[in-house]
């Protein structure tokens, strides 16, 4: 090597250090755990965030009108019903069964807790088949079943519910419709005790029962006739 070449030397070798200094200085700043956040526009869209929902809340309203099996035959047939189930309400015994409810000492009525869609059914529909499937002016009775139990009753779940069955109740009974006042008694809502499982969908069950023939299959085939635009076309509706 001649005396010529130290410069060149020194000058490369100056080079690559200041190259490797600088590339051990980028490799520093990428791997630091105080990388500047990226700008919200440059943040990835997180994949699991769950797509608004529409919601469509259902209602519940409790009807009695005499001997639950023919009431749930009726009102399981509406559109927009989604339940209608058999039980006791409006007692003080805090375990009815359909033996103490019979004798009357319990309080409870026979009812049926109805479960519905409110953008399929209104309210005021339910209460007309209420109102068109049972006599409302006879305290405590129904043709042949007598007893507290049989009383006509609206126990509401809400106070839009207790004052569209108070406004339809006045209504009818201006109306001249019944021959008597309607003794229909509407209070709040307080428990709900579902029957045996026997009483449950009576009807479709026991279709060839002397009571199913004789007392629910001629009021049911009234129903459906007074009732054809709101009965529903499949089983899912």
């Amino acid at each position: 090597m001649t005396f010529s070449q130290i410069p060149m030397l020194i000058f490369v070798g100056l080079s690559l250090t200041t190259l490797l200094t600088l590339m051990s200085g980028c490799e520093k700043s990428i791997t630091q755990k105080d990388r500047p956040i990226a700008i919200a526009d440059e943040q990835p869209q997180s994949q699991t965030k769950p797509a608004a929902q529409e919601t469509n809340p259902l209602e519940v309203v409790t009807l009695g009108s005499g001997c639950f099996w023919c009431t749930e035959a009726f009102f399981r047939e509406l559109k927009g019903v989604k339940s209608a189930v058999s039980g006791y309400s409006g007692g003080q015994d805090p375990n009815p069964t359909y033996k103490a409810v019979c004798t009357g000492s319990t309080g409870h009525a026979e009812v049926i807790q109805v479960t519905f869609d409110p953008q399929q059914i209104e309210l005021t529909d339910l209460l007309k088949a209420f109102w068109e499937t049972h006599d409302p002016t006879t305290l405590n009775r129904q043709g042949a079943d007598v007893g507290t139990q049989y009383r006509s009753a609206i126990f509401y779940h809400s106070e839009q519910q207790k004052e569209q069955a108070t406004a339809y109740k006045k209504q009818l009974d201006e109306s001249g419709k019944f021959k008597s006042p309607i003794v229909t008694e509407i209070t709040a809502f307080e428990k709900f005790f579902p029957a045996e499982d026997y009483h449950q969908d009576y009807f479709k069950l026991n279709p060839n029962a002397q009571y199913c023939q004789y007392v629910i299959r001629p009021k049911l085939d009234k129903f459906r006739s007074k009732f054809a635009d709101k009965l529903k076309t499949t089983e899912t509706e």
